[in-house]
């Protein structure tokens, strides 16, 4: 390679990485979750024992790397749909995976108690999608969910975005621009919860579930799976008590279903907690990911 394609090869590479500095830089200082002495020694000792890395299971793929192999890739698809992207359980069996996002921001911050609680007292378990802007507004919240062997904790992104290396949005909110804006959605809260589980996660979904097909391989890449969704259980939070009773009780077995969390004064939790029932009485269970997905 001649010196001046080198030089030049290097200046793209630096124009490049600066997106990938500024947010990681940002979302870094806010990474630890403000707690009581004993929570936080243990979440400092789990994350700098002898030995091991915080991010021990995670790839150690760069923000570089990422520019390297896929800041030139051109996407195909766009949606729900992508190659590796996980949409129901390989299960024939009447199991479903209950999963509920948590947006943050002006997605909404909010906590409802309501449904966890009714979560808690059947010991349903669920996998909840956390963004790191969830997090910072619910801290002890955050804490008790995290503990709870009934929850895991998966990645909900950093700021909410659809997963585009190429700019396209979904519901009106801007996706991702490039490679190096992807990498820092999936790995700015995959930091973070590292750091705050003393793991990393194992499962990632996009703000509005959508990406593309080359992001869902960025998302392999950085060592998560992309988990979309089979059955869309309450609209977006949108959707009534009925609605989402109806939705979700109709759910075949090897279902992920997507709710939400984060809007208490929607109809989710009354909804669930009709649905639910019904679908123990035919003779359905329920599962976090991790224990269906291997």
């Amino acid at each position: 390679m001649t010196p001046s394609r080198r030089a030049l090869l290097a200046a793209m590479a630096g124009g490049a990485l600066a997106g990938c500095a500024g947010p990681q830089s940002t979302i870094d200082r806010s990474a630890t979750v403000t707690g009581s002495p004993s929570t936080s020694a243990a979440i400092t000792t789990s994350t700098s024992s002898p030995g091991r890395s915080p991010s021990a299971g995670a790839s150690s793929a760069s923000c570089a790397d990422i520019i390297a192999r896929y800041g030139h890739a051109v996407p195909h698809t766009w949606g729900f749909d992508a190659p590796a992207v996980v949409h129901a359980l390989p299960t024939a069996r009447r199991v479903i995976a209950l999963t509920f996002d948590a947006c943050g921001g002006p997605g909404g911050s909010g906590y409802d108690r309501a449904l966890i609680d009714f979560l808690r007292r059947r010991e349903i378990p669920a996998t909840l999608f956390i963004n790191s802007r969830w997090i910072d507004a619910n801290p002890a919240i955050f804490r008790r969910l995290a503990a709870e062997p009934l929850f895991e904790i998966a990645n909900h992104g950093t700021r909410h975005r659809p997963l585009s290396v190429t700019g396209r949005s979904a519901y009106g909110i801007p996706g991702t621009r490039s490679a190096a804006e992807v990498y820092d959605e999936i790995s700015g809260n995959q930091t973070k919860l590292t750091r705050l589980l003393g793991t990393p996660p194992r499962f990632f979904r996009s703000g509005t579930a959508y990406c593309d097909d080359v992001a869902a391989r960025i998302v392999t890449a950085l060592g998560e799976r992309f988990v979309s969704f089979s059955v869309n259980g309450d609209g977006g939070a949108t959707f009534t008590p009925e609605q989402v009773r109806t939705t979700v009780a109709a759910a075949p077995g090897g279902s992920i279903v997507i709710c939400h969390m984060n809007h208490p004064r929607g109809g989710t939790a009354r909804g669930i907690t009709a649905a639910v029932p019904q679908l123990l009485a035919t003779g359905h269970s329920f599962t976090r990911l991790s224990d269906a997905l291997h």
